[in-house]
């Protein structure tokens, strides 16, 4: 969170630590009709600025996947991992990084045929893919996508810096 100083010289916020807060801001995260995600505060909108996609995906041992604002991810539809070695899942609408500390896991589980993939086949794949690499989640297969980190926001219909957009009313 950026108070106002922090705002006018384009510094970093502090973390949000108080679980009441957190839980408040995660009820009211919504996107707007341009994809501007921000948290409804009041009468005001509280417009957050994404350093990748709207939500970030951590592992759990009993869940699977877990979305930032606590929301289990039931089902995985599309899985896309960026040339900066960023891992995206698509669940319901809902696109989300996996948080980089649980990285490691999860490329233990990419699969190229019928074997997992070698370290330096990945990195060779990230920057020309040449061949199917898939998540084995289970006994479940889910094909991965390349996709350019800087095409996020294209790709996915979202804004990741909406301070940057002319301010616009809202409905």
């Amino acid at each position: 969170m950026r108070d106002e100083e922090a705002q006018a010289t384009n510094q970093p916020g502090d973390i949000i630590r108080h679980e009441s807060l957190l839980a408040f801001i995660y009820r009211n995260y919504d996107c707007d009709t341009r994809g501007a995600w921000y948290f409804q505060n009041g009468p005001q909108r509280v417009y957050v600025e994404l350093e990748t996609t709207p939500f970030i995906a951590r592992t759990d041992p009993e869940l699977g996947f877990v979305l930032h604002d606590r929301t289990p991810v039931h089902e995985i539809e599309f899985v896309f991992m960026t040339d900066a070695g960023q891992l995206i899942i698509q669940s319901q609408h809902k696109i989300a990084m996996l948080d980089p500390s649980d990285l490691a896991h999860c490329l233990a589980l990419l699969y190229v045929e019928d074997r997992a993939i070698a370290d330096d086949d990945l990195l060779t794949w990230l920057s020309a893919p040449n061949q199917p690499v898939q998540l084995k989640l289970g006994q479940q297969f889910i094909r991965v996508e390349w996709v350019a980190s800087n095409q996020l926001e294209n790709r996915f219909g979202f804004i990741a810096h909406p301070s940057k957009l002319a301010r616009t009313s809202q409905p």
